[in-house]
């Protein structure tokens, strides 16, 4: 039992399903949501991403055993198709429940944007010069379903478009450096998506800008340009994107997520402040 929830943890990829997750609630807290809404929604976000996660893993079971990839559980038999079918059904079907009680928009939203999205990464968009757009459409996506969901009075109106804009930019940087560690065997497999069209050179350099414009639009957004607390969060931005531009393994994708974790809080940031007056 013990071995097979561990295969199950593995199996989700539980980095960017926990990254993803915190944003969804740095998010409820940077738009004042009631702890009620706000569970809700990050059990919303946190069964889709590992519906997201395991038929990732699902669809690639081959291909990784063909490569002999003993990080992956069900390449390396850590945990059978079976376990991670059933688990897959069982979080499809509380997504679905607890996104449709988010209300219609936000759920909808959440359904084909963030999962939808991810799904249509997973079936071949991957393997595309769009490969970029899912993960564009999903970041993009995210501020507006917990905007929709938790924001009172907000009448199904969408939240300022800069928010959106720095969701897909983070989430275009973070699918360029996600994507880099494996180019050579995807390459290899046939799956040609935008990084491995750059190469892994270009594709390492233009994640960075990326992530740090977002960290830049965010902090300009809500008034941080000339003030001190502005200064060092372009400091710290441009060290992580330091990292993301230099680092190897998966240095370069634990940075865009601490980017996308220090955009999320400044948010938070911003309405902590308005709310002091």
């Amino acid at each position: 039992m013990t071995v097979t929830v561990t295969g199950l943890a593995r199996s989700c990829h539980p980095g960017p399903t926990v990254a993803v997750t915190a944003l969804a609630a740095l998010l409820c807290l940077a738009f004042s949501a009631t702890a009620p809404r706000a569970v809700t929604v990050v059990l919303a976000v946190f069964t889709g991403q590992l519906v997201i996660g395991w038929s990732n893993d699902l669809l690639d079971a081959a291909r990784d055993r063909h490569d002999g990839r003993r990080d992956k559980p069900l390449a390396a038999g850590d945990v059978s198709s079976l376990a991670v079918t059933s688990a897959l059904a069982l979080a499809g079907g509380l997504c679905v429940l607890s996104s449709l009680a988010l209300g219609w928009r936000a759920g909808v939203l959440h359904l084909v944007g963030l999962v939808g999205s991810g799904l249509a990464y997973n079936l071949g968009v991957k393997a595309t010069v769009a490969s970029f757009v899912p993960y564009a459409v999903a970041f993009g996506s995210l501020p507006a379903v917990v905007w929709l969901a938790t924001s009172p009075g907000s009448a199904g109106t969408l939240p300022p478009v800069w928010m959106m804009l720095v969701g897909a930019l983070l989430g275009v940087g973070a699918h360029l450096l996600n994507a880099l560690p494996d180019l050579a065997d995807d390459t290899g497999h046939g799956i040609l998506g935008l990084p491995h069209r750059l190469g892994p050179r270009r594709t390492q350099r233009l994640a960075p800008l990326l992530l740090l414009a977002a960290v830049v639009v965010a902090m300009v957004a809500i008034g941080g340009a000339g003030r001190g607390w502005g200064w060092a969060v372009l400091g710290l931005g441009a060290g992580l994107a330091f990292t993301a531009a230099r680092g190897r393994g998966a240095a370069p994708f634990r940075a865009a997520v601490g980017m996308a974790l220090l955009t999320a809080s400044l948010l938070v940031l911003s309405s902590r402040m308005a709310a002091g007056g």
